[in-house]
């Protein structure tokens, strides 16, 4: 498909992820406006991102007028190499693609406001030849609809303009897939329909460095400079062309997002707002306001299980259905299961991206993820074990087992590998690396099975831990002996599958730049600190460390007959241990896993009315069924989508 549907995804969605700040709250933060084409009636040619010269003058004139003060690169720079903060409410204007407005409608306003801006440009339209077009979005652009060296030239001698790369040839959608899906080519791989095979690391760090390299050159030739700005299209941005950018004199690299950028943040990720056609003064008011609260979250979690047929059609099918229910339910999150657990064990047997590591069911998260972002407009979070994973027979890792001193593999838990060998967790940061260069997503979800029990690892790895790097008997009857060892043992293997957790975030972050975190924690743990001991889980330690801590809200599990009563008292604990309940999902169960039946859609939807009632702002349900419209869509859509106002309980 084509990449409209990204840039609206971003422009509606990317901007739930990080609030958006006002600069009057903050004397050292400054918000970075995106705008692109001009036209004096862009309705005559509608497309997504033009907007009017009347509307661009209005904005200006309110910027103005509102006090907001637009400043340059440099002003920036000065800023942060004296340590002075900026002016109050700071605001750097961008101009994106490089079209020939830039000089006949935007340079003339700027001049009129005496208003500094970044214009960014594409080399690859600035280069076609007489009867080329340009092919962007549905659109063919011919070269006069791009500026001309003369133009450049005079814009860039006016002390005003400052020419930023927007990239060579990084403006479109490649093949990403083997689904034929049209991905940003400055941030997916090449998918060779010939070969069924994948750009490689290296390929792909040179195509981004010979294309950033040609667009630096045209600069230097038009300018007189080498930019020290780059843009990336639709905001897509990872590691590799960080520092290929950074090698190449571009240390201000600037995105998407819409939130307010702090003068001590990184200058190679700046977020932009996103400015589109109905953008009124209005609107730019609020992009440039703080919430009062965090937009609440709505999710649904589904397993690709459900989506993967061996027939392609029907396959296509389980999609269309999933995305259909998706856009209806209005939620903000799909929590999307990111591997194969076949024989329902709790453990990955194969997954859905390709790996080095675990068998390919089908290269189908890529395609899925990319389809709800688009179509459904809402984020998607890769859910994954943390240690349970079912190697493949014969590989030697298989049997590097998280163990307890009773038994060789824990009877509580799921068949886990002991994250105290190092081997395996080379392993599983493979995994995930993997995971994180297959696709586009915008979150993680640690799922329940980073846990460690009250007798557990028993391991030869972990008892060699406890001693050499703890300081702990050789033991567990001995540490458990010991008052003071135990409670020590328990605060470190908590503390330890935390930091494992956040080493593979900042593996995965290296290609999702913008990731958000979250990871499954048991509903006993929130009820009775206690329960750390059986777990090694802490709500306090997942409140501090992750994004969102998701609370599985499972009655049938904790033995309770009436979960009301029960759900009531949970709310009512985590809400104690915890400022906010703004980073905390509660996640219901739609299924029953000790009677394997499916929890009633009435009974679903009173726990959800229960929910917003005690103050929940967060929460969702796993499994959906949409297959089987389960739980029932009309019966909860009420009490669960984000077109319902949310209930008060005063």
């Amino acid at each position: 498909m084509k990449l409209t549907g990204f840039l609206i995804w971003l422009g509606a969605l990317l901007m739930l992820n990080s609030p958006v700040g006002a600069v009057e709250s903050e004397v050292n933060g400054f918000n970075v406006l995106c705008y692109h084409n001009v036209m004096d009636n862009p309705l005559d040619h509608p497309e997504k991102y033009t907007v009017s010269t009347e509307a661009l003058a209005q904005q200006f004139s309110w910027l103005k007028e509102q006090g907001y003060k637009v400043i340059s690169v440099d002003d920036l720079l000065a800023s942060k190499a004296k340590g002075k903060p900026l002016p109050a409410k700071a605001v750097i204007l961008t101009f994106d693609d490089g079209y020939r407005s830039f000089y006949t409608h935007i340079f003339p306003l700027l001049k009129k406001f005496n208003y500094p801006a970044v214009f960014a440009l594409v080399g690859s339209w600035l280069e076609l030849k007489p009867g080329e077009k340009a092919q962007y979005e549905g659109q063919s652009y011919t070269r006069d609809k791009f500026l001309v060296a003369a133009e450049i030239r005079k814009m860039a001698a006016s002390g005003l303009v400052e020419f930023a790369s927007h990239s060579y040839n990084l403006h479109h959608g490649i093949t990403a897939n083997p689904q034929g899906n049209q991905l940003p080519a400055a941030v997916s791989r090449v998918y060779d329909t010939n070969k069924k095979s994948y750009e490689n690391d290296a390929a792909y760090s040179y195509r981004i460095r010979a294309d950033l390299v040609k667009n630096s050159r045209i600069i230097k030739r038009l300018t007189g400079k080498r930019p020290r700005i780059m843009v990336w299209p639709y905001g897509s941005y990872n590691k590799t062309g960080v520092d290929v950018a950074r090698s190449l004199g571009m240390q201000i690299n600037f995105t998407l997002g819409g939130r307010v950028n702090l003068l001590n943040d990184p200058l190679g990720e700046i977020s932009r707002v996103l400015i589109d056609y109905n953008h009124t003064v209005a609107r730019l008011s609020d992009d440039l306001a703080v919430p009062d609260n965090a937009p609440p979250e709505r999710v649904m979690h589904v397993d690709l299980d459900r989506i993967y047929d061996m027939s392609p059609v029907l396959q296509e099918e389980h999609l269309d259905k999933l995305l259909d229910r998706v856009k209806s339910m209005k939620v903000s999150s799909v929590y999307l299961q990111a591997y194969s657990d076949q024989d329902g064990n709790g453990a990955a047997e194969s997954v859905y991206f390709p790996s080095r590591h675990l068998p390919l069911r089908a290269d189908l998260f890529n395609r899925v993820s990319w389809q709800l972002k688009t179509r459904a407009e809402v984020k998607v979070f890769a859910s994954m074990p943390l240690l349970a994973f079912d190697l493949p027979a014969g590989n030697r890792l298989a049997n590097h087992l998280v163990e307890s001193d009773t038994s060789k593999i824990s009877k509580e838990r799921y068949p886990r590998l002991t994250p105290f060998d190092p081997e395996v967790r080379q392993w599983v940061t493979e995994l995930y690396k993997d995971l994180a260069k297959s696709a586009l997503f915008d979150g993680i979800v640690f799922r329940d099975d980073a846990t460690l029990g009250k007798y557990e690892d028993a391991s030869s790895w972990a008892l060699g831990y406890y001693s050499s790097e703890w300081g702990l008997p050789k033991s567990i009857s001995e540490i458990r002996g010991i008052p003071a060892s135990l409670k020590k043992w328990k605060q470190d293997k908590t503390r330890y599958l935390t930091e494992f957790s956040l080493e593979l975030v900042d593996v995965v972050r290296q290609f999702q730049p913008g990731l958000k975190t979250a990871r499954n924690l048991y509903a006993e743990v929130a009820l009775n600190p206690d329960a750390e001991e059986r777990y090694a889980q802490s709500l306090p330690d997942f409140l501090q460390n992750y994004d969102y801590s998701i609370v599985m809200v499972m009655p049938d599990m904790e033995k309770y007959e009436k979960p009301i009563p029960w759900l009531e008292k949970l709310v009512g604990e985590v809400s104690n241990q915890s400022d906010t309940l703004q980073n905390v999902v509660f996640e219901l169960q739609s299924v029953d896993r000790h009677a394997s039946e499916v929890v009633g859609s009435h009974e679903l939807a009173n726990q959800m009315e229960l929910l917003q009632l005690e103050g929940a702002l967060n929460f969702g349900y796993y499994p959906d069924d949409f297959l089987n419209n389960s739980p029932s869509s009309d019966v909860i859509r009420p009490f669960f989508s984000l077109q319902t106002f949310p209930f008060s309980k005063n």
